[in-house]
């Protein structure tokens, strides 16, 4: 998508109208079931996590997922937390300006990867408790995932 303009004010639209009341354990849990059965749905082959604190309370790899998927997984949410916004805006951001976030002398490639997927868990008059990570798909099919769940569980779509 060439307009990141558009793009950045939807990721930004996304993170101020999906927002929690309250987060807990049974929470993660459905979040994450919706998420996997949205996958099976659809035949996708990726690993999903609901994590709240940096405590992992819910995670799942599909048939056909790989193991790299979770280490995809550490280093999307580790762009959450450090920058306290979704993944993909974040990578988008950066291309927006003209930047490869991988050219970031200050961030260890290792650690981070600013790729669609990993959506901070917010909670309102809170802020970020945790994150909802999806890898295995191209970025904005990850992200996309995500999305829907959030909007379905918060809407009761």
């Amino acid at each position: 998508m060439d307009n990141y303009a558009e793009l950045l004010a939807t990721l930004t639209q996304q993170e101020q109208d999906l927002q929690f009341v309250t987060f807990n354990s049974d929470t993660a849990l459905a979040l994450g079931l919706a998420i996997v059965e949205s996958a099976r749905r659809q035949q996708l082959a990726v690993t999903v996590q609901v994590a709240r604190n940096g405590q992992v309370l819910f995670q799942h790899a599909m048939d056909g997922a790989t193991a790299d998927q979770a280490e995809w997984i550490r280093r999307k949410n580790n762009v959450v937390q450090r920058f306290g916004r979704s993944s993909y805006f974040v990578g988008v951001s950066a291309k927006s300006r003209g930047e490869v976030f991988e050219d970031n002398k200050h961030l260890d490639t290792r650690d981070y990867a600013a790729h669609g997927g990993a959506f901070p868990i917010l909670v309102k008059d809170v802020g970020i408790v945790g994150t909802v990570t999806v890898s295995g798909l191209p970025q904005a099919q990850d992200h996309a995932l995500v999305v829907a769940a959030l909007h379905a569980h918060l809407h009761g779509i």
